[in-house]
């Protein structure tokens, strides 16, 4: 069996399209896997902030482009840049074991957001991740960065850039194994939530393709796959899309999903945060309920302010 993945050309994205490249070969002694490279429309627009060039599909379309043009088998994404709903003729066939979740503090003035000096200017793309740090440190300034792991390190340590301080995801780090920075800080879910998804990958294949989908069956991790759909079904049922300043964590354990999650204004202002538990069987309906605790606390105001 020979399988072409599709795969976005940024270093991470390479990077994990190789880990699922070498979680096939070792599942399966039947398959040859290469990798197809794609620019998709956020890559090639490094410059303006992500939520003025688009939201959904905005690292994900042209992959799903190919798919269904049948250049590729399957495409590999990170989760939480994925929508919500499938896309026409595709469906996420497999989500293997994920990464770290938290989001960490990449600053050299601090190990932690408190201790960060007032008036600190941190870095960060992720209206999310913006949101949450003002609602701790109203007094801190947010500035839009873009660009990969290594080009926000670099901005970063540039007096000229402005930066104090860079927030990213810790499963970028573990998978481009920047583990010897001592001057990244793990931030606890307490004070920032991660995205729905976030760790996570989303392996997507064609709806009609039985033969690609059984092979990666194989790779799919069932406590992930049971804690990030309740994570999206919380997203969905509110309404939004993955720019929103929404975030969600779901934790499984004894048969049993722990979820948390937020939403909140873009400047900070007001969180809505709501937690519950349901079995592991049923991760949709727990984060649809959460989304409907959210909503009657007012979370539809604060997304419509947002729009």
């Amino acid at each position: 069996m020979n399988l072409i993945i599709g795969s976005r050309r940024s270093l991470l994205a390479q990077t994990q399209s190789n880990l699922v490249r070498q979680m096939l070969l070792v599942a399966w002694d039947d398959v040859a896997v290469q990798i197809e490279l794609i620019d998709t429309r956020g890559d090639l627009n490094r410059h303006a902030p992500l939520p003025q060039i688009g939201g959904k599909g905005l690292f994900t379309a042209e992959l799903e482009e190919a798919l269904r043009q049948r250049r590729v088998d399957l495409a590999v994404h990170s989760l939480k840049d994925l929508p919500v709903d499938d896309s026409e003729g595709l469906a996420v066939v497999a989500i293997p074991e994920r990464a770290g979740t938290e989001d960490m503090l990449i600053s050299r003035q601090a190990a932690r957001l408190e201790a960060l000096p007032d008036g600190a200017v941190v870095g960060t793309s992720s209206l999310r991740r913006a949101a949450q740090v003002l609602a701790l440190r109203p007094d801190l300034r947010i500035k839009d960065i873009r660009g990969n792991v290594d080009t926000r390190l670099r901005k970063l340590d540039d007096p000229a850039q402005g930066y104090d301080a860079i927030l990213l995801a810790r499963a970028g780090f573990q998978r481009l194994e920047h583990t010897d920075l001592d001057h990244a800080h793990l931030i606890p879910p307490a004070q920032v939530l991660p995205a729905p998804g976030q760790g996570a990958l989303g392996i997507q294949g064609r709806a009609d393709d039985p033969e690609t989908r059984r092979y990666l069956a194989a790779l799919d991790h069932a406590p992930t796959r049971a804690a990030v759909t309740a994570e999206r079904a919380f997203l969905a049922g509110l309404g939004g899309g993955c720019s929103l300043p929404v975030g969600a964590l779901g934790r499984v354990s004894d048969g049993q999903i722990e979820l948390q999650a937020l939403v909140a204004r873009p400047d900070g202002q007001r969180v809505i945060r709501v937690s519950g538990s349901g079995p592991i069987s049923a991760p949709a309906a727990l984060g649809h309920q959460l989304a409907q605790e959210a909503l009657a606390q007012g979370a539809r105001e604060l997304l419509v302010s947002e729009a």
